[in-house]
């Protein structure tokens, strides 16, 4: 073996050193490269979600209880901004925008809710009309309104109206939790007078408590209910859902009626704000769907459907309707409801009903319901087509819902304004919040709303059920073809049927809430 010398063990060494100091900066390269590149992606993502991104699949929950769907332990993208118009347009193909999302033309038609020349500031007050509320959310809102305009054609001064506390929800809101009651006044001051509280003096006076008689016109109140002043100085509607007429009324009591629902009737500041906050976190992912998903179990026991339910659920909505008992129908025929139309669509039809329509899996859908019936069981296929359903439970965390979520009332005041703002409405059963929601927002004349012909989508479903259908090209088309005239066109309110009487015929009228033309839209020139 040679022997090296003193000078060529030194040069060996320091070769070594070199090759390892090579490696050693090759390395820290490679590394630093590996971070820049990781931090990029991570920015990308945080700016310009993509619904498909990992992320998005870890708000997907694992079902291990009934409305697991629902649950977040903290709201996803909190700092996104929403994204403007031009950037969610750019979202999508164009031929799918002009296709999936584009608003119904307006025509012309803008919100026209002023007083006609000849309105007048409210004649002197005679008595005072007092009001218990019923129902929903937005029974009570739609009720509301009609109070409104009936106190002004009575002459009476409205004392803010109070809300059900005892129906099924148990919610023990008052006015001013859920609507801004000083705004409501201030800004109805040239319509009717109203004041918080009966005054003190006439809390023990001879007052008369009715209910109204349902659908009824001006004569009606004019004559028969203002008669009541000769005898009575404080009158007190104990329902709210007699309604007024939809048709025939003066042109400046409808216009009242627009101006309480759409301009007076404000929710109130922190609901308004929290509903902002909800849009805003939608808006995130992009074009959304507002899903108003009637599958909850008042609904469910009330109009005795139970098409997809268990036995077991079956007897126990039975239970609740026999044992609620201003509920008049007790026997009820759950297929032939449903093969009338008159079932809300379960979450499974509601799927197949999306997808046909062209809906992509990537679809952000925002569930605008209570708590769906049933849970996970009746979700999973719904949620199969949809990863990105999305709900105030998930977009908010727990501490900002805190303040709401022991009030149903206020929680569905959440959802409608998150389905009024939305790019498309869709409901799975016409009901209250759906006529509401579909009145605003043509009032606004904003977005597109989807009406499904649960008639003719039930007898499609069926048969894709038995195998003499399968989903694809052919379904698509028929479906499509049956909604292209009920996505939310401006077109004027459906008169009574022909040939119905009395008040037969003014519960055949389109509701006036579900759509203010004419009255409160009119064309420009």
């Amino acid at each position: 073996m040679k022997t090296l010398t003193v000078r060529e063990r030194r040069g060996l060494m320091q070769r070594r050193r070199t090759v390892s100091l090579g490696m050693l900066r090759r390395f820290l390269a490679a590394t630093i490269f590996s971070v820049v590149v990781t931090s990029f992606f991570f920015v990308h993502v945080h700016v310009s979600p993509s619904p498909t991104d990992h992320k998005f699949n870890e708000k997907i929950p694992s079902f291990h209880d009934p409305q697991s769907w629902t649950r977040e332990l903290a709201p996803p993208h909190l700092s996104m901004a929403p994204l403007s118009v031009s950037k969610m347009k750019d979202s999508r193909k164009d031929s799918d925008y002009e296709k999936l999302w584009k608003p119904p033309p307006n025509h012309g038609f803008i919100p026209c809710a002023k007083p006609t020349p000849n309105y007048t500031t409210p004649a002197r007050s005679r008595g005072y009309l007092s009001v218990h509320t019923n129902g929903g959310l937005n029974q009570m809102r739609t009720g509301i309104c009609d109070m409104v305009a009936i106190a002004r054609i009575i002459n009476a001064t409205l004392v803010i109206p109070e809300l059900d506390k005892k129906s099924f929800w148990h919610d023990t809101s008052n006015f001013s939790d859920i609507f801004d009651e000083d705004w409501f006044i201030s800004s109805l001051a040239n319509d009717v007078r109203i004041i918080k509280k009966l005054p003190k003096k006439l809390v023990n006076a001879t007052r008369i408590v009715m209910q109204f008689k349902s659908w009824s016109g001006m004569d009606y109140y004019e004559n028969e209910i203002a008669s009541l002043w000769d005898n009575f100085k404080v009158i007190r509607a104990s329902k709210t859902d007699s309604r007024l007429a939809n048709n025939n009324l003066p042109p400046d009591i409808q216009k009242l009626r627009c101006r309480a629902c759409y301009e007076a009737l404000h929710f109130s500041p922190h609901i308004e704000k929290m509903g902002k906050i909800l849009v805003e976190r939608m808006r995130s992912f992009g074009p959304y769907i507002a899903l108003h998903l009637r599958y909850e179990k008042d609904m469910l026991s009330f109009s005795g459907c139970t098409h997809e339910l268990s036995t077991v659920e079956a007897e126990e909505l039975r239970i609740i309707r026999e044992n609620t008992s201003y509920w008049k129908r007790k026997y009820i025929n759950s297929t032939e409801e449903r093969s009338k139309g008159f079932c809300p669509l379960t979450p499974k039809e509601v799927g197949i009903f999306l997808t046909a329509l062209g809906y992509p899996s990537k679809t952000p859908i925002y569930i605008a319901a209570g708590e769906i019936y049933g849970g996970e069981s009746h979700m999973t296929d719904l949620l199969s087509r949809y990863p990105l359903l999305m709900s105030k439970e998930k977009l908010a965390s727990i501490e900002e819902l805190e303040p709401f979520s022991r009030h149903a009332s206020q929680m569905a005041a959440l959802d409608y304004i998150v389905s009024v703002e939305s790019d498309v409405f869709v409901h799975s059963y016409p009901g209250n919040m759906a006529k509401a929601v579909e009145g605003h927002r043509r009032f606004l004349g904003s977005g597109r709303t989807i009406s499904p012909d649960r008639k003719a989508l039930v007898r499609l479903i069926d048969k894709l059920a038995n195998g003499s259908i399968t989903e694809g090209k052919s379904l698509s088309n028929k479906i499509i073809d049956l909604h292209k005239t009920r996505l939310g066109f401006f077109r004027k309110r459906k008169g009574p049927v022909s040939g119905t009487k009395g008040l037969d015929r003014f519960r055949t009228e389109e509701t006036f809430y579900a759509n203010p033309l004419p009255g409160c839209l009119c064309r420009t020139e």
